[in-house]
């Protein structure tokens, strides 16, 4: 099989990814979600750190509708298949699946990780998801953010250029 297709088989639904979990022994499922817009090195230290807390990381995927209705309609810069394409591709990221609801609630309670992480800008009681994760006797942690890397800075940056 190639790369390529080893990649996009990393980007699933939410039922087929609850397929995939109920048919193998994956051990603990980390879950943690966001609009990764444009990826940078804040991003994947976020996620390897997210991916060593367990056995398998799932990242749900804010859809491009989604993240209009959050950000504004200047975002996404990157298309959602491109942005799912680009999480897909690295190793600590064991699946990536779509979500168009303003929140992943509904994504958790299909999924139903053992572990759902958010960054440390929340407290753990505040995160969407808690009360499913917990109820199950799951954990709900943060982790801190690399400083100095944001999205919003990149886009602030680039928009602050002239470009003739």
């Amino acid at each position: 099989m190639s790369y390529n297709q080893l990649i996009k088989d990393k980007i699933v639904t939410a039922i087929h990814l609850r397929e995939i979990l109920q048919q193998r022994l994956i051990g603990k499922t980390v879950f943690t979600n966001g609009c990764f817009d444009i990826l940078h090195q804040g991003h994947i230290d976020y996620l390897s750190k997210a991916r060593d807390l367990g056995d398998a990381l799932i990242v749900g995927l804010n859809t491009d509708a989604s993240v209009r209705r959050l950000k504004g309609t200047h975002r996404p810069i990157n298309d959602q298949d491109s942005r799912a394409l680009m999480l897909a591709s690295f190793v600590f990221v064991d699946f990536v699946v779509m979500f168009d609801q303003d929140t992943p609630y509904e994504l958790i309670k299909t999924v139903q990780p053992d572990i759902l992480v958010k960054g440390s800008d929340y407290k753990p009681q505040d995160i969407v998801g808690y009360d499913i994760v917990t109820a199950k006797g799951g954990k709900v942690l943060t982790l801190d953010y690399l400083p100095g890397f944001s999205t919003t800075a990149i886009e602030c940056k680039i928009r602050s250029f002239n470009l003739k």
